[in-house]
């Protein structure tokens, strides 16, 4: 997949492209480009996702914050898994959510991009307080030469796929039927900090992690099976996510991973975390002998659950 920013004019043949968000790439993303990429082949030219770098709302209401499934190089990442030919990253701007559909369709898509076909997504509006719709679009590709498409609706039976149902099932924990949505399992990718060394007291040290991007989902407060991938290797992991009411150390939110036979200094280190199964809620334990035995059992649990997701 050729990735090209959204400031460039694209010398083509031409391009069969779509444009979105596209934060997760889940199902029905991926069915939409499914979609895009036959379309594609039968008009014997390349396929292109037009996408941007930051939330549009980001731009357009300061202090407005997200909740991302995928950060920009996790988008392209997944983006890349799909098979598209190409990938055109535009920077939203003030001047940009000033132009109207027409104009975008116009002077962005047919005269930057040479966009030959344009694949709206069901329901999918854009430009200036996206008034227009489908019938306008049509007009507007007309007048300059790019065929638009309506693209087929996504079926998944009685589940809703979207980015934000996606985001409120992490906010409850569901992480398995994320994972369902989004065909891959969530993760968080951050660096590994000092914390307060209780864990290692226990005898379960644990990875304090500093999540890279603060606008990524930080699912629901409790205890899950997680793979860990540090220093270019793979790992069972037990993260914990929480404010550790045992210890009534404050209301801080901290993300904590023990990772399972493993017993190296990866202080700084970038770490991943990817959610595979939720294990328990947060629980105020009497004492710290009571917190250690949960977490032999908890251990225990995850290290089962990991060994039948290999």
């Amino acid at each position: 997949m050729i990735v090209s920013k959204g400031t460039e004019k694209l010398i083509t043949d031409g391009l069969v492209a779509t444009i979105g968000f596209f934060d997760g790439v889940h199902l029905g993303h991926r069915f939409l480009i499914d979609e895009l990429k036959k379309i594609a082949k039968d008009r014997g030219l390349p396929s292109a996702v037009i996408t941007f770098s930051v939330h549009p709302r980001a731009v357009l209401q300061p202090g407005f914050h997200p909740n991302l499934l995928n950060t920009p190089a996790e988008k392209l990442v997944q983006l890349e898994t799909t098979g598209l030919d190409r990938c055109i990253v535009l920077d939203f701007s003030h001047e940009l959510a000033s132009f109207s559909a027409q104009k975008f369709i116009t002077t962005v898509l047919r005269e930057r991009f040479n966009v030959k076909t344009l694949l709206i997504g069901y329901d999918h509006r854009f430009g200036r307080d996206r008034t227009d719709g489908f019938e306008q679009y049509v007009e507007y590709g007309k007048a300059c030469g790019i065929e638009v498409v309506k693209a087929s609706p996504f079926n998944a039976g009685e589940v809703t796929v979207s980015s934000s149902g996606i985001r409120d099932r992490l906010l409850k924990g569901e992480v398995e039927d994320a994972t369902k949505l989004l065909s891959y399992p969530y993760s968080l990718t951050g660096h590994i900090v000092n914390g307060y060394k209780v864990g290692r007291k226990l005898g379960f040290p644990t990875a304090n992690i500093a999540v890279d991007n603060p606008d990524k989902v930080i699912p629901a407060i409790g205890v899950y099976a997680v793979w860990v991938y540090v220093e270019n290797e793979k790992h069972k992991g037990m993260l914990y996510i929480g404010d550790r009411p045992t210890l009534e150390d404050g209301n801080e939110i901290t993300l904590e991973v023990n990772i399972l036979n493993f017993n190296r200094d990866i202080y700084n280190n970038q770490i991943t975390v990817a959610f595979i199964t939720y294990v328990r809620g947060d629980i105020k334990f009497s004492s710290l002998e009571e917190l250690k035995d949960q977490l032999a059992i908890d251990r225990d649990t995850v290290d089962k659950i990991l060994d039948k997701r290999k």
